[in-house]
């Protein structure tokens, strides 16, 4: 278990580190918790306001690419412990734009790496290095009731997936060449309040919601595993706190959909919360060319993380969209500021491309 109380959580205003940052500084008051995030268009404090003047959390605005400020800051802190998830995420934006995705995920990971290495010098006693990954980076599953275990071999097919599997493959070889205290998870999908709308569902709640065409790739047919945002935050501590160093833990919600049926089922919900007739919302369903190098399945095994540390997911799923789709309606001021002109012109163009 980590002894430290000063922790460095990286990409901490972005969706999932949102709510990470929300667990630590809530239950851990004697915690210090430094939000580090470049605030790049996926990053925003509002989906911090609630926290945001408690004593015992700080945001620092940098770029995790600058290993300088990365140097200055761990020692300026005194920072033992770091949850690593700041990342760029959306495999849409990594074909388009891979050089930028090599840039944070891979060099932004070696940056914090040698800051930690360098600032701690040996004394590893009750540090952590912890980085968050994906289950993009095992590649793809066939139909036939295999899953991700924490030794499936790596064989990612896009510039993202290819990027955090560079990022995780060189924390691994600090621990096994400097010793450094590491722990990577690789998390399936993750869906709740605070996402980006460029994601599937918080971007289908919105396009239901301004009656705006629903854009499937390919028949639909692709299949995920979806875990709820804050049970994810939930393993996160848990692994940070319990997990052993040098070993790695795969975090999934045991929950499968195929992209059509999943849309369905946000189009129901949507429809019943606005008062719409069922199916209303149907029409706009509207398929386009299939992603380059798109994944046919993806699903995670957790039963290392729940037979060694005891987690489970603690919703089910009709459970968890429902509470993410009335989260959305309640804040629609919140998804209205971010969904500028620029990022409307972005998907306009993007669609009409494919």
């Amino acid at each position: 278990m980590t002894a430290t109380k000063n922790i460095l959580i990286t990409g901490g205003a972005g969706f999932i580190g949102s709510h990470v940052v929300r667990l630590f500084v809530n239950k851990y008051p004697d915690y210090h918790i430094i939000n580090l995030d470049k605030l790049t268009y996926a990053g925003n404090l509002a989906n911090l306001k609630d926290i945001e003047d408690k004593p015992n959390y700080t945001f620092v605005k940098a770029d995790i690419c600058d290993y300088d400020k990365m140097l200055e800051l761990i020692r300026e802190y005194e920072v033992g412990g770091i949850i690593h998830l700041a990342a760029e995420s959306h495999v849409d934006r990594s074909i388009k734009d891979p050089f930028t995705f090599a840039r944070t995920n891979v060099m932004g990971t070696l940056s914090l790496l040698e800051a930690a290495r360098q600032n701690w010098n040996g004394d590893y006693e009750g540090k952590r290095f912890y980085h968050i990954s994906t289950d993009e980076v095992y590649g793809t599953l066939e139909f036939d009731g295999t899953f991700f275990t924490e030794t499936t071999s790596y064989d990612p097919h896009s510039p993202y997936s290819a990027s955090k599997a560079g990022s995780d493959h060189f924390v691994r070889a600090y621990h096994d060449t400097y010793g450094l205290p590491t722990i990577v998870t690789n998390c399936s999908n993750n869906y709740g309040p605070y996402q980006f709308p460029e994601k599937l569902i918080p971007l289908f709640i919105n396009n239901i919601r301004k009656e705006k065409p629903l854009p499937v790739y390919g028949k639909g047919e692709n299949v995920r595993d979806w875990l709820y945002v804050v049970d994810h935050a939930r393993a996160i501590d848990l692994i940070f706190h319990e997990g052993k160093l040098a070993d790695t833990y795969n975090i999934g919600g045991f929950n499968e959909w195929k992209n059509i049926d999943l849309i369905k089922v946000i189009i129901k919900t949507v429809d019943k919360l606005l008062g719409n007739p069922e199916g209303t919302s149907e029409k706009l369903i509207t398929y386009v060319t299939d992603r380059a190098g798109h994944d046919l399945r993806y699903a995670i095994d957790s039963t290392k993380l729940k037979n060694e540390l005891g987690w489970e997911p603690s919703l089910q799923f009709e459970e968890g969209i429902e509470k993410t789709v009335q989260w959305y309606l309640d804040n629609q001021e919140w998804m209205d500021q971010i969904t500028s002109g620029d990022y409307e012109k972005y998907y306009e163009m993007m669609y009409k491309e494919r």
